[in-house]
């Protein structure tokens, strides 16, 4: 009976992981600052967090230069996902810039089956164009009639889903190598990522003033419960378990931001919305469920 506990640990770590991610838009939706303001302070309060983790658990790592320039590297990419992201937030709203943002899903399942020679069972290959339908539902597109901003919201969200596909492998990459702190690499990918959302905001003029209280809150869990404790959940489960997989485990957090959006900005939702959502969710089961013996 442990043993199988343990087992299906890494899918329930992912599966909190999510959950907690999906807060992350109304965290942004809350935080009256401009959103690469938000992605900075994201990154910026969740490598203080992080660093005491890193500090609490003795876990500080010595990188090589490979090592560090990987980590550098992943950190650029997460800065480039949150910049397009939080964009799309203020132009689609929360749970449909996540939605649209996610579509990383099929990327990086497909990369997997692809290049990296991972098999599922048929009905895992259902979900797939299954949850590519309830997502389409949801999104509702009659693109002729959609006014430019929210078009360009659009766009912007499918920018974050390659972001999010490249952001994906390279922390599994680094995570893959045990000798790595799960604490100290997202550490440093955290810290390397502010440090460009930073840039970018002193280029553009752009201030770093929080204006109030509740702005203020919303960062600090934007920054503990988004970037650390949801972060370290799913990059401790990513190597353990297939790529394809962990990409539809992935699917909760949109279809939970959706909720959320629905529930707290009051999003105008019609039944062929909710039936998309439905969808997804039935999805992401068919791919919990339809993953392949190792001995198949």
């Amino acid at each position: 009976m442990l043993i199988s506990r343990l087992k299906h640990m890494p899918t329930a770590q992912v599966l909190c992981g999510a959950f907690l991610i999906s807060f992350s838009g109304i965290f942004v939706k809350f935080a009256d600052v401009t959103p690469t303001c938000s992605a900075f302070y994201r990154v910026f309060f969740g490598s203080i967090f992080l660093f005491a983790a890193t500090v609490w658990f003795k876990d500080f790592k010595k990188l090589d230069p490979v090592e560090l320039l990987l980590i550098t590297f992943c950190g650029l990419v997460f800065a480039l996902d949150l910049f397009f992201w939080h964009e799309s937030i203020m132009y689609i709203g929360p749970g449909l810039a996540t939605l649209v943002g996610n579509f990383q899903v099929f990327l990086l399942a497909a990369f997997g089956i692809v290049f990296m020679g991972e098999k599922s069972r048929p009905r895992f290959f259902f979900a797939v164009p299954l949850a590519i339908l309830g997502l389409l539902m949801v999104v509702g597109l009659n693109w002729g009639q959609l006014p430019g901003d929210y078009k360009f919201g659009i766009y912007l969200g499918l920018l974050t889903a390659v972001c999010y596909t490249v952001f994906l492998f390279s922390l599994r990459k680094i995570q893959s190598d045990e000798k790595h702190s799960i604490f100290s690499s997202l550490m440093i990918v955290s810290l390397s990522c502010s440090f460009f959302l930073g840039t970018k905001m002193l280029a553009a003029g752009e201030s770093f003033t929080i204006p109030d209280l509740k702005s203020m809150y919303s960062l600090l869990g934007l920054g503990l419960f988004s970037q650390t404790i949801g972060w370290v959940l799913i990059a401790n489960a990513m190597p353990k378990i297939r790529a394809s997989f962990a990409g539809l485990i992935l699917l909760l957090q949109p279809s939970l931001a959706f909720v959320w959006d629905v529930l707290i900005f009051h999003r105008p939702t019609d039944i062929l919305n909710w039936t998309g959502v439905a969808l997804t969710l039935t999805a992401i089961y068919m791919g919990l469920t339809g993953k392949a013996r190792q001995n198949e």
